[in-house]
Formats: C-alpha cells, structure tokens, sequence
C-alpha cells in the first residue's frame, strides 16, 4: 500500500460528513447499481469498497451477459425470464460494451439426458454424466425463445444436421451429429460498465464535496462497529473513522459473511464455488470459432466456453485443453498460448450437499439484525450476476426507500447507461460521431475512444484537448492525457488499478516493462508519488500480474510472456 498520509478528496468528503441515509459496503457490479439507482432517486448514499471497483468477483466474470439457458434444468424459470429480459435490455442501454453474441453449441448424440432431466430439475442431484442431447437441447432452446418477446433484441435459435453443420464450421469435430445456435450477448468491458454505472450514480448527486447527496470511495474498508456507527479505514492511509445510516445495505458478495462478522453478526448466507479463465492467444483457434462463443458439454457433464475476444480467445470455466480438443480436434493447443489467466468465486448462496451446478443464480435480500447497528437497518444481498445487476438494483433500492419511508421517482428501466445514450451503432453513424467530436484529434485516436469509453468519449476528448496529445512510446493507442484521466477522473489509485481495470493492457497479454515505467511515469506526476513509491507501484504490479494471472513479464524485453 501506499505510504501516503494525505487522505484522498474522496476520503475527505466522507470525513467532513461522516453519515448518509444509506450506505453501501462493496463495490462490486451489484453494490455499484444499487448506489446509481437510489443515487437517482435523491437518497443520500454512500459507497465503500476495500479495494478497486469491480476487482473482486465482479472482475472474474466470463464477459457474458446471458438468460442461463441451462439453469432451466434447474426449474429456475422466473431467473431464466429476467435474465433474458435483462440482457435484451442491457442490448440497448449499453450498446457500447454489451453486444450480441452468437452461440453455437456441439451436439454429439440425439437422446441423451432427457429422462434424467426431469429428476435433476426435482432433486437438484446429477444423475448422469452424459451430455445433453439434440431434443433436450431444442426443448431448451425453444423454452429460451419464447422469454424473448419484446421486438426482437436477438434472433431465434437455429438447428443444423451434421452435413450442415461442418460446412457452417469446418473445424468443429466430425463426430457431432447436430449444432444448435443462438443468441446471448457479450459484455466487452465489465469493468469499464461498472464504472461507467458509478459515474452515472455520481453524476445525479446533488451538492459537491462533502455536502453531495452520492459520494463514492475506493480503498476504504468497512472494519467494525463503534458508537452505533460503522468503523470505516482508509487502507491507503490507516486512518479510521466512525460512519453512520439509517441503512447499510451489504454488498460484499462471497465475502458477505464476513463482513457481517466484523459488524459484529454471524450469518451463514454464502457459499460460492471457484470459476477460472485462461485467455490464449491461438489465431487458428480465434479463426476457428468464426466470431462466435462455442457453449458446451464435455460427457462428464463440465460446462466450457471459448469465447473470441479482442483478438485473443477466453476460454472457461475451470477446464481446458482437453474439453477444447473435443470440439476442435484438429488444434494445437497448450500452455504456451497462454497470455492471461484469472480466477474467482462466484457469489452463490450457501448450498450443503447441492450439487454446485444446480446451486441457484438468484439473489435475495436478507434483513439482518446486527447487535453492534441497533439503530440501523442492516440489508444483505445474497447472491446475483452480472446479467441481472439492473433489475437486482432496482429491487433493492425499493427496499432501501421503503425502509427509509422515500417514493421512488425514477424508473431505471430502458434508461441508458453512461456512454451507451445516443451510442452510435452503424458505421455511418459512427463516423458521423468521430467527424463531430474530434476536435482536431486524429480520427483513428478518436475512433479508440468511443470505442473505449462510449459517447463519455467526448469528455476525455475534452481533457485531450487541453494540452498535447502524447501517445505513449510503448503503447501509442493511449496517450499521456488518457492514462492521468484514470487518476483524476476515475479514482485510478494503483498502477495495477489501469493495468487491469480502466483499460485492458493486461487481459491481451500487452503489458512490457517499458510499458509499466511509461504508465508508473504519468501516475507519479498526478498522485505525487516519491521515487520510492513509484518503484513499489511497478513491483506491486509484476508481483500481482505474476502471482494472480501467470504473467512474466520480463525486465529486460518487449514481451510479456505467460508462467
């Protein structure tokens, strides 16, 4: 950590004022909406998160917004319906990171698993190993379907026979006997939507500083309870503060136990299961996939994807050469190919003996009584994803205000997200956008930002305007301004903070040692770090790069390379 003790400006307007209506530990994807929406009604709130935004479980997401076509198995209906409700609604607020995502899934027999279904839907148990086969897969495919009825935001489901099927995808494996396609959506940039829903919750604040009706802060950890209030700590600087509500709403996903437990509560809510990624960079398998997700069943019942991503290919989640020789056979595949890996606990409910496969992907809100808050309402969420986090939002922040005795004014339903309003989403559109917005930019470097940032582009071309545009040497689709507006305008705390969050250098495999001193260079300039402190910002991010997601990255060469 940083051996700062000058507290930050967003520390400082919690210090000044320490106490809000509500107050919300955890800044994950779920915590983040909920700030935006009671943000929006006019609640004064307030947002903690012990580390960066969006880098705990949020951040170890598999870049999909979907209807889980596969928890109807589960008898999850009413999930399934709100899912594909909310990722076509996702489709057209926020354009801009979350996009329509083909998907074809392999089939290699006609039957099978379709008299276990029934018994796996009542008992939740596994009751066969084999693979779904082509009828239970239509059965499902067409259940799917029909929770999409609003206009068309993805197109139907088609089945194709084995003849069809290689032709449509030549590299697939010859043993299949069908495919079935449809649609999902992708979401480009989580962590960038999370903070562009952030901005949005800011952004509808009233007042400034301390008196500002939405306040948000980084790196501040919920550590207690004292006074009746919550114990706050800034873990830059070690300071301590006591914070007060009339509601703390408990966001912290897998770790909501144990923030209940600092408050001095033992509840029993969470149990999680691991989900680990690799990202390789293999353009035989990027050509192979033909632009779309492969969604599948190995015939040991393990769920894989292989998702084409920014030039680079995500495959999870949790196993992975041998399940991607069993759709294509034909491609070489190993550790070498690897640029980036991560992993992380889904925030699943506590669930015994239940097979983790049928454990629930619905969320629930939890009132529970805290000793050491006996004058606050104290909220657990429990459970919830990414593809439901606006609606999810919008069912606790009901339950907040009316705690609270507020009218809800505002209904977040079709309302745009951050750079998705007026997104433009044809190519004439687009160059009509970069045409009016480049203000004497470079009409390439303009294109990355929208591409980046949404229509909010327009705001960092503001800043770039300002002074000059120096791309960096090492990485010249960034510029000098670009990297300091993390820092200035987007809480950036960390080098490791731009490195895997505000822009995805390390995702791709892009990061150099040249690279970390070129960005360490700019960040020491706008958050004043000593020579000493910029030094250990470097190392801090090799060792997390090194430790979290296998990356190498040599002190002496150009080239990041995988462990």
């Amino acid at each position: 950590m940083s051996k700062k003790t000058q507290p930050r400006n967003t520390v400082t307007a919690l210090t000044e004022r320490p106490n809000a209506q509500v107050l919300i530990v955890g800044g994950g994807i779920n915590g983040i909406a909920t700030f935006r929406d009671l943000a929006l009604q006019g609640v004064d709130v307030v947002l903690v998160e012990r580390g960066d935004y969006a880098g705990g479980a949020s951040a170890a997401s598999s870049h999909m917004i979907h209807g889980g076509i596969r928890y109807l198995e589960n008898g999850e209906f009413r999930l399934v319906r709100e899912s594909v409700q909310e990722r076509n609604g996702l489709i057209r607020i926020a354009p801009h990171y979350v996009k329509p995502l083909q998907t074809t899934m392999p089939i290699f027999s006609t039957f099978s698993g379709i008299m276990n279904a029934p018994l796996r839907m009542l008992t939740h148990k596994q009751r066969s190993t084999k693979e779904r086969g082509a009828a239970l897969i239509k059965i499902g495919m067409t259940i799917y379907d029909s929770f999409s009825r609003d206009g068309g935001s993805v197109p139907k489901h088609r089945f194709l026979t084995k003849k069809a099927a290689l032709a449509d995808m030549p590299a697939l494996n010859k043993d299949l006997k069908y495919t079935g396609t449809y649609y999902d959506a992708s979401v480009h940039e989580p962590e960038r939507l999370a903070l562009d829903v952030l901005k949005d919750g800011l952004a509808a604040a009233k007042g400034s500083g301390s008196a500002a009706t939405a306040r948000s802060v980084n790196y501040v950890e919920a550590a207690g309870t004292r006074d009746g209030g919550v114990v706050l700590r800034d873990r830059e600087t070690g300071e301590e503060f006591v914070f007060s509500a009339e509601v703390v709403v408990n966001a912290s996903g897998p770790w909501t136990d144990l923030t209940n437990q600092a408050f001095g509560g033992e509840t029993k809510f969470m149990g999680g299961t691991k989900g680990s990624h690799i990202v390789v960079d293999n353009p035989e398998l990027l050509e192979a996939t033909k632009g779309r997700e492969l969604f599948f069943e190995n015939n040991d019942g393990r769920i894989v994807l292989i998702y084409p991503l920014k030039g680079r290919v995500l495959i999870g989640t949790d196993y992975f050469f041998g399940l991607v020789k069993h759709v294509f056979p034909q491609i070489a595949l190993d550790r070498d190919h690897i640029v980036y890996r991560y992993s992380g606990i889904r925030p699943l409910p506590r669930h015994e003996d239940t097979a983790p496969g049928f454990v629930s992907r619905d969320y629930r809100i939890v009132d529970t009584p805290i000793a050491g808050l006996p004058g606050t309402t104290v909220l657990s969420l429990v459970g919830g994803k990414w593809t439901t986090f606006r609606a999810l939002a919008a069912h606790l922040s009901s339950d907040v205000t009316t705690k609270l005795g507020v009218d809800r004014k505002v209904d977040t339903t079709g309302m745009p997200i951050g750079g998705g309003k007026d997104f433009p989403t044809t190519d004439a559109q687009r160059a009509l956008w970069i045409k009016s917005h480049r203000d004497g930019l470079d009409e390439q470097l303009v294109d990355g930002l929208l591409e980046r940032y949404g229509t909010r582009a327009a705001e960092v071309v503001d800043v770039l305007t300002d002074g000059p545009v120096e791309p960096l040497e090492s990485d010249p689709s960034l510029t000098r301004a670009e990297v300091a507006y993390f820092a200035e305008h987007e809480q950036a705390v960390h080098l490791v903070d731009v490195v895997l969050r505000r822009t995805n250098l390390a995702f791709v495999g892009g990061v150099t040692i040249d690279l970390l001193d070129e960005l360490a260079d700019v960040l020491a300039g706008v958050l004043d770090w000593t020579t000493e402190e910029r030094a250990d910002e470097v190392q801090r991010t090799l060792d997390v790069l090194r430790e979290s997601h296998g990356v190498i990255v040599p002190l002496h060469t150009s080239a990041a390379q995988p462990a």
